[in-house]
């Protein structure tokens, strides 16, 4: 097993993954869960990629996890005659949903996005190409033109992305291409699928729905990416099983200086829900041509571990960038280096609570129990994933190791910061033959030795889910007793 690092790489994929040796490097470098962008290639890129991360998967023993993102409805400027125009600060510019897809040129573009004229009034601002290029709106005619003037001026070029600033638009959070996708994801089976510019608890809903009946369990990430979803923050965390900070449409609906304080409110509050989080966008972006990261690009990882995000992403770094394996190398060195810091292994989280559940409460007490005796590593039994989440919304600097029989809850576990997937088997066992199974098993990762104590959460109905309901410490090398 690799190293413990606690905190959880998901990376993309992409054509510099799809060359001979990158995938093999990624894993030997530590990724723990992989995204495949449906917003560029074709099905069968994706279903490629997936079968080549199962292959690997089942050859080294370490169960990376997949997340499909679907693209959502982006709303973009078309095309420019030329590829591309260069805008000056205070000349006119219009989108205009007349004009050829084609036809751009230094005055004009065209765009798809039809209720865009509705939705906007003179002085409403649109930020394009990630906030690079800032325009007010003059007027809207009813022609459908929308006339602006360029607040920040530059170069622009083809199909780049709209944003309205502080939100409003009225685009649905599923598109007629995610639905296709939807199908083709279900038949995949992949462990997480990203709904982008949810709006409301309702979209994921939706999404959810449409997986399930496809036959699809995945859990549902929603991208807060817009300004409404930070108004419905609670709501949405809530119908969601991980909460993605997505900073690059966020950061340009609510203002780059408004970002830091909402990543970390996003952070707290999807911990404090029982939620994972994932912190993305931008965070190496340099090593897409660069070998090293920027120092700032270290410190943006390294505040995210601070914050307590289960997982840290990176985008083109690794789907098209020069170093692919570099950057998952550099961002689990800044991740052990920061998780050595005592500030992250102390919590008060839900110290004060009243727990609905026994099995919440065994986790509850295996984790205290653990800060503050001497343990070597949690081992808990699951069917669902449950008890090892929630022991890990609990700040600890002790490895939890989630075993289980079900590949789904394999899949989902990858995700949670410090715990560590690993399957196990244990029909018609009792209690002292499962206990040395699992120790057993510990050791042949090189995670245990004799003296060792751990702790074992599990259930009298093994194989149950929601049945945790014991907890035992065991010292490894001194015999065992149900």
């Amino acid at each position: 097993m690799m190293a413990l690092r606690r905190t959880k790489i998901l990376a993309t994929l992409g054509p510099a993954t799809d060359k001979p040796g990158v995938l093999e490097g990624l894993f030997e470098a530590g990724v723990d869960v992989v995204r495949m962008n449906f917003s560029h290639g074709i099905a069968q890129d994706h279903i490629d990629r997936a079968n080549a991360i199962r292959k690997l998967s089942e050859k080294t023993g370490r169960r990376v996890g997949i997340l499909a993102d679907l693209q959502g409805p982006k709303i973009r400027i078309a095309r420019f005659i030329e590829g591309k125009v260069s805008l000056d600060e205070g000349q006119k510019f219009a989108l205009d949903l007349n004009l050829d897809l084609h036809d751009g040129d230094n005055t004009q573009v065209g765009i798809t996005y039809k209720p865009l004229a509705q939705e906007v009034v003179p002085g409403s601002r649109l930020l394009l190409d990630d906030g690079r290029i800032v325009l007010d709106v003059v007027e809207v005619d009813a022609d459908l033109r929308i006339n602006c003037v360029v607040i920040v001026g530059g170069g622009l070029s083809n199909n780049k992305g709209i944003n309205l600033l502080g939100g409003g638009l009225s685009a649905a959070a599923l598109t007629e291409k995610d639905k296709t996708d939807i199908k083709t994801i279900a038949k995949i089976d992949v462990d997480f699928v990203a709904v982008s510019f949810p709006r409301t608890a309702a979209d994921l809903n939706e999404a959810r729905a449409l997986l399930l009946a496809e036959g699809c369990h995945a859990g549902i990430v929603s991208k807060v990416e817009r300004a409404e979803a930070i108004e419905a923050m609670d709501e949405i965390i809530l119908a969601s099983d991980v909460v993605m900070v997505a900073r690059g449409d966020l950061g340009v609906e609510i203002g780059d200086a408004n970002l830091p304080a909402v990543q970390k409110k996003l952070i707290q509050r999807s911990r404090a829900l029982n939620r994972a989080v994932i912190t993305a966008t931008q965070m190496m972006e340099s090593m897409i041509d660069n070998p090293i990261p920027t120092r700032a690009e270290v410190f943006d990882v390294a505040n995210a571990v601070l914050d307590g995000t289960d997982a840290i992403m990176l985008s083109a770094e690794t789907a098209s960038g020069k170093y692919p394996i570099k950057a998952v190398e550099a961002m689990a060195r800044v991740c052990i280096e920061t998780e050595k810091q005592p500030t992250i292994r102390t919590s008060g989280h839900r110290v004060e609570c009243q727990f609905e559940h026994v099995d919440e409460g065994i986790a509850m007490s295996a984790m205290y129990l653990a800060n503050h005796t001497k343990i070597n590593g949690i081992a808990s039994l699951t069917e669902s994933g449950s008890t090892p989440l929630w022991m890990s919304r609990i700040s600890s600097a002790i490895p939890i190791f989630a075993f289980s029989s079900q590949e789904r809850t394999l899949g989902k576990i990858t995700i949670y910061r410090g715990v560590f997937p690993i399957y196990f088997t244990h029909a018609d066992q009792d209690h002292a033959e499962v206990n040395r199974g699992i120790l057993e098993k510990l050791k042949q990762y090189g995670q245990a030795q004799n003296g060792d104590r751990f702790i074992i959460t599990k259930g009298d109905l093994t194989g149950k889910e929601g049945g945790t309901n014991a907890l035992k410490v065991v010292t490894l090398g001194q015999g065992l007793t149900p």
